[in-house]
């Protein structure tokens, strides 16, 4: 009975710190994405609320908390309710599966650095990102705008494009470790790191998933020249919030999936476990701000041909190469 109360209080506990640190660097990747932005444009960037802006984040948590949240009279009221907590929701629940170090010895027993230590992590993971699409297609439908409307399809054209070519990238690296767990993925990364055996794998995999949560340059969902702000137009207040926190929950879940599959996940000398995967996660969300203050915005028939024509054809050459590598 001690033992059974005692994992329901760890679980809890581990559950309770990953979230706590998810979301307090959530609200820091904002500012230190709009600190970036601003250095490239030559501008300062937030500097009002405290110590070099540094409050910032929480200045716009209450600024979103007490704004009026509004719900159009021709909205589908439940569905437009619901669609924010949905894209927020799945993002969160991808760390259930993503170790964060080596086991811990807690009272003699091995304690795992990991929530949920699944033989299908990886389909786990593949699952939520699929319903995380379902949030933005139906926030935009159930707003009942034409430009909402847009955005939920081009979200839902993009995820079905982009969606193969990301789950095809990382078939060699299921091959390489003889695993769909997450914590095998990374055990088998103890020596050599798979991007130095699988690049092309690695690239796809990137490419894809930043389509995936919708960055510059695949933010066509809501390209505010094209449709204003596209699926989320018509949301405000916290709701509009719930979307803006699971954009920036999703760079940090593509931060740590790449360190994960391909970085060597908590592997690294001298630093404990968990800090090295925090670094090279931050090291990715740092490479996807790059990207947004580089490059444009690609047209829809050049989003959807790169995910057909070019990353599809090469994850299925990359798996040919890789299994014939291996039976040799």
């Amino acid at each position: 009975m001690f033992v059974w109360i005692a994992g329901i209080v760890l679980l809890l506990a581990k559950i309770g710190v990953i979230l706590a640190v998810v979301l307090v660097v959530a609200a820091y990747l904002v500012w230190v994405e709009r600190k970036l932005l601003a250095r490239m444009q030559v501008r300062r960037g937030p500097n009002r609320a405290g110590k070099f802006g540094l409050l910032q984040p929480v200045a716009d948590a209450v600024k979103l908390l007490t704004k009026e949240d509004t719900v159009p009279a021709e909205a589908d009221r439940p569905i437009f309710l619901l669609a924010p907590a949905v894209v927020a929701l799945t993002a969160l629940l991808m760390f259930a599966v993503v170790p964060f170090g080596p086991p811990l010895t807690l009272w003699g027993r091995q304690v795992p650095m990991v929530i949920a230590d699944l033989n299908v992590g990886l389909l786990f993971i593949f699952a939520l990102s699929s319903l995380g699409v379902y949030g933005v297609a139906l926030g935009g439908w159930a707003a009942n705008s034409k430009f909402s409307l847009l955005g939920g399809i081009r979200g839902a054209a993009q995820m079905i494009s982009y969606e193969l070519a990301l789950g095809l990238s990382l078939v060699p690296v299921v091959i390489l470790a003889g695993s769909f767990s997450l914590v095998d993925i990374v055990a088998a990364q103890s020596r050599v790191p798979f991007v130095l055996v699988q690049p092309i794998a690695c690239a796809i995999f990137f490419i894809a998933a930043v389509a995936e949560i919708k960055r510059i340059p695949f933010d066509l969902p809501e390209a505010e020249n094209e449709l204003g702000a596209g699926f989320h137009m018509e949301y405000s207040g916290m709701r509009f919030g719930l979307f803006f926190i699971g954009e920036y929950v999703h760079m940090q879940v593509l931060g740590a999936l790449v360190a994960v599959f391909f970085l060597g996940g908590w592997h690294g000398p001298l630093l404990p476990g968990p800090v090295w995967l925090l670094l090279k996660m931050m090291l990715v969300c740092l490479v996807l701000i790059w990207i947004r203050g580089t490059l444009p915005r690609l047209r829809y028939d050049q989003l959807m041909a790169l995910g057909w024509k070019v990353l599809v054809p090469a994850a299925l050459v990359n798996i040919l190469l890789t299994g014939m590598i291996v039976l040799l």
